[in-house]
């Protein structure tokens, strides 16, 4: 559940998850492609990056402005999520299943060093006001409890009206490889009506953590190290109707290129893990919210 901007925030930090290849759960949609692809990636057909570089940057700020301002125009009309205009998928979401699907064709979109996953998900949770749901996103020291085990660490800077500000360190797990990163955030929540809600949600500052748990950990600069995530950002929509609330997420993730003579191997994975991830993530969400209007009391 973060332009000045979003988090909606865990929504966005999702982007972690698990696969068919029996790799645990994470949060944050894209978060688990970019870390599992990553560790495939043993012996690099050429030498990785050693830092984020320039014109990867600038292709993925060109990509965000282009989804914030499509959004932003498509949050002033109707229908208010994207779901609503494919009704057999807003049927399926009311049913309580969660729909994710690819934004565009293609699993990921490749820039210049880089790979941009982006992927959109929807869950309907039942007998819930966005009160209730903005009251579980918004309360970032709980996302340990929410979204464990990818979440190892995570609380709240501050909190200023619609803006908060917050900090995650995301842990995942795939073969021989623990992949961690630590991050800061901010999300910027945004009234349309009564019954409408979005939030915009991204990375500020996101470091490599090389050697987890190990006498040796370090926390490298920003922007250095194996780029398995380099940037995290996300667009979450809240639709309240007499039945329950909508979560429509579109989660964005940044991470280096593949080489070519692995695409064979990951491909595969890059269909199906953000994907699963994003579901996971959802689903979670969904689990908390109910989890906490079955309380007596809050």
């Amino acid at each position: 559940m973060n332009s000045r901007l979003e988090k909606s925030r865990p929504l966005h930090d999702i982007l972690l998850g698990r696969a068919h290849v029996q790799t645990r759960r994470a949060i944050y949609g894209c978060l688990v492609l970019s870390v599992l692809a990553a560790s495939l990636l043993s012996v690099p057909v050429r030498p990785a990056p050693p830092k984020l570089r320039d014109e990867t940057l600038a292709a993925w700020n060109n990509y965000v402005d282009w989804v914030r301002m499509r959004t932003e125009m498509h949050v002033k009309q109707s229908p208010f999520l994207w779901i609503s205009e494919v009704p057999p998928r807003r049927a399926e979401v009311h049913s309580e299943n969660i729909a994710v699907w690819r934004q565009g064709t293609d699993s990921s979109t490749r820039v210049p060093y880089g790979l941009i996953h982006d992927w959109i998900g929807a869950v309907f949770i039942p007998k819930a006001t966005i009160s209730d749901v903005l009251a579980v996103a918004r309360n970032y020291d709980r996302y340990t409890e929410i979204y464990k085990p990818g979440v190892i660490d995570a609380k709240q800077i501050r909190s200023t009206g619609l803006d908060d500000t917050y900090s995650m360190t995301l842990m995942h797990r795939a073969f021989f490889v623990t992949a961690a990163i630590k991050g800061e955030y901010e999300t910027h929540y945004v009234q349309v009506d009564a019954n409408h809600w979005y939030s915009i949600s991204r990375s500020t500052r996101i470091q490599a953590i090389q050697h987890l748990y190990q006498p040796d950990m370090r926390v490298l600069p920003p922007d250095q190290g194996p780029g398995y995530i380099w940037r995290l950002y996300s667009f979450t929509k809240f639709e309240q109707s007499d039945e329950g609330v909508y979560i429509e997420m579109e989660a964005l993730g940044l991470s280096r290129d593949i080489p070519f003579i692995f695409r064979w191997l990951v491909g595969p994975l890059l269909e199906n893990l953000p994907k699963d991830s994003l579901h996971k993530t959802l689903e979670e969400t969904r689990n908390a919210v109910l989890s906490k209007c079955n309380r007596p009391s809050d």
